[in-house]
């Protein structure tokens, strides 16, 4: 037997080994989450929720949970969740996904995460074209599918402390949330809003501050706000909501504003870090009173 025989024997005796070994490997989960799919009951359209537990919330039956909400759920749960595994970790991660049966169209065109310029954004394009083809200035319908079936379903289905939710949004998740605090306030208690993409919306959000449904009990929420020292024209936009919050004189809003070194790219996950560590002092406070 010549040597290349010898070593195409050895190669078929070590092949059932070789493929035991590759057939093990499988993709990595991160523990206690599930994807649970959902519909906007108003618009019919097809979302993903992706809900992590704590540790524990199986043993602890009669334990009740802070709740942070988070869009583009796919970009933010990895980030989110190593954040609160060492920060916070009695917490409920609930990421909301981007609209799954949307055009295929758009899809192929701007990516899977096409169904955010539409849900996250305030106000319709001036331009027709762009409005008919993107249906921008929904955040009022995609408010309403939080509101109405996102959070019921979580707050039915799982042990949630309905007086502490969080919203978390970054660049226009952070838009949206300005919206949301803006309208309705009394959707969250606690907003962190990361590097929000805010430019032409300022007069539009101080319209939406003189509301009237917010002058008799105030905001009565947290806000953390934040972007980076490189992100000069969103940094001034960020300023200018900062300055409206402030101007409004209300003592049951407390605001939390933090300039990040870097760019938009760099702040993201500093404003994970330095957000969830605001969040965590503040639940242990409410725990200490």
């Amino acid at each position: 037997m010549n040597m290349k025989q010898s070593l195409i024997l050895v190669f078929l005796f070590l092949l059932p080994f070789i493929s035991a070994k590759a057939s093990e490997q499988k993709l990595y989960e991160i523990p206690r989450t599930q994807v649970v799919p959902i519909k906007n009951t108003d618009t019919g359209g097809q979302y993903e929720l992706y809900i992590k537990l704590p540790e524990g919330y199986v043993e602890n039956k009669t334990a009740q949970y802070p709740v942070i909400y988070f869009t583009d759920a796919v970009w933010h749960i990895e980030m989110l969740s190593a954040a609160t595994s060492f920060l916070m970790e009695d917490v409920i991660l609930v990421g909301i996904s981007w609209q799954k049966d949307i055009n295929e169209d758009l899809k192929k065109e701007h990516g899977a995460y096409v169904s955010r310029f539409r849900d996250y954004s305030m106000r319709k394009s001036s331009n027709p074209k762009v409005q008919a083809k993107y249906q921008l200035g929904q955040a009022g319908n995609h408010l309403g599918f939080i509101r109405n079936d996102v959070v019921k379903y979580i707050e039915n289905n799982y042990r949630t402390d309905p007086g502490n939710r969080t919203y978390f949004g970054f660049s226009a998740g952070g838009e949206f949330g300005a919206y949301i605090l803006m309208t309705q306030p009394d959707t969250f208690k606690n907003y962190i809003l990361g590097s929000p993409s805010l430019k032409g919306d300022i007069p539009y959000l101080t319209e939406l501050g003189a509301n009237t449904a917010l002058k008799p009990k105030g905001f009565n929420a947290n806000v953390f706000i934040s972007y980076g020292t490189l992100e000069k024209e969103l940094g001034e936009h960020a300023e200018k909501l900062i300055t409206m919050l402030k101007n409004k004189n209300d003592k049951s809003l407390s605001l939390k504003h933090v300039v990040l070194e870097g760019s938009h790219q760099r702040a993201f996950p500093l404003t994970g870090v330095r957000s969830v560590t605001w969040l965590s002092n503040l639940q242990s406070n409410k725990e200490k009173s």
